[in-house]
């Protein structure tokens, strides 16, 4: 298991453990839904926020709906900063995430008096992509993706427009080729964003003073089958998604191995499973326990989710389970 993966676990578990806290365009699911006694639940369930969970969330409610068509269910994903707004001003029940909610959305949910449980559900590969007509590169490292998509890249048109800077930094790839960089990836807004920066980018713009962005001047979208559109649709492309976004669209686009400094490791379901790949991150969803207690059908929702039934929702969606579901099940039945 990587370094960075170990240290998220660990923290992970104490966070479990407590159980309760107080204090991307998107595809929109609505189905009618309801618990898997038979249909005696009615009501709704409000879900929003990752893209990349959604996929897990709308598979789990169209089970959960051939249950209990009086229970109406909406899965949204229009990115886990703004899903994580909607849930902590009480406006849903469940919050999807592709990274632990931040201090401020906590501290937002506390001044609401939003108390919730944080589940952990799935683990992802945050895998890097660019189109089968690069063949200049099957992995880049860390710093190779600092200097074509950092901050201090605002500008650079072309891949070897970066290597000054890849110099600097001892980016292991450069030079680059005299080629087009077209860089497609998620907005701020995603939960994914903010795992790339962290995985790839945070590191040596702390070292070099700089904000810890991508440049400004990328195309950014919402939605995940945009960005694979992007990708495929230029010979020198750059960008990332999740891992079960990719999966379907092997033919169509290339996932470059990373070396996080350990040597060059691909994204598979097994190398993100034992935290091999280097930007291996787990999935979350955000209860709230209001929410929980007092309307049955969320409660039964949930229930759902973490039944074998439901974690089936996780392989057909692309991801990866965990290894051990007793903490992330203590979680909820401590909630």
């Amino acid at each position: 298991m990587t370094r960075r993966l170990a240290t998220t676990a660990l923290l992970l578990v104490v966070a479990l453990l407590a159980a309760a806290c107080g204090g991307d365009d998107t595809a929109t699911t609505t189905t009618g839904a309801g618990s898997t006694t038979g249909g005696s639940l009615s009501g709704s369930i409000d879900i929003s926020g990752s893209s990349t969970v959604e996929p897990i969330s709308a598979r789990v409610a169209e089970a959960f709906s051939a249950a209990n068509p009086d229970v109406a269910i909406k899965v949204e994903g229009p990115g886990t900063g703004d899903g994580a707004q909607l849930f902590c001003s009480g406006q849903i029940d469940i919050g999807d995430a592709s990274r632990p909610y931040k201090d401020t959305e906590r501290d937002l949910c506390a001044q609401n008096g939003i108390e919730f449980v944080e589940l952990v559900v799935a683990i992802d590969g945050l895998s890097v992509l660019t189109s089968h007509d690069n063949d200049a590169f099957s992995c880049l490292a860390d710093s190779d993706l600092y200097a074509l998509m950092g901050p201090e890249s605002l500008g650079f048109d072309t891949w070897s427009d970066a290597d000054a800077l890849a110099a600097e930094i001892g980016a292991p790839n450069a030079p680059y080729p005299d080629a087009d960089l077209v860089i497609t990836a998620p907005g701020e807004e995603s939960g994914t964003y903010d795992s790339f920066i962290e995985f790839a980018i945070a590191g040596l713009a702390e070292e070099r003073g700089q904000d810890a962005v991508l440049r400004p001047d990328y195309v950014a979208s919402p939605n995940d089958n945009v960005i694979i559109e992007g990708i495929a649709g230029s010979p020198a492309s750059l960008g990332f998604v999740g891992y079960a976004f990719y999966l379907p669209n092997q033919d169509r686009v290339k996932a470059l191995a990373i070396d996080g400094g350990e040597g060059c490791v691909a994204p598979t379901a097994e190398t993100i499973a034992d935290g091999s790949y280097p930007y291996s991150r787990y999935l979350y969803i955000y209860v709230n326990t209001t929410a929980a207690a007092e309307k049955p059908e969320v409660a039964a929702f949930v229930d759902l989710y973490l039944s074998e039934a439901g974690l089936a929702s996780i392989d057909e969606a692309g991801y990866v389970r965990l290894a051990d579901y007793g903490p992330t099940l203590e979680a909820w039945e401590n909630r």
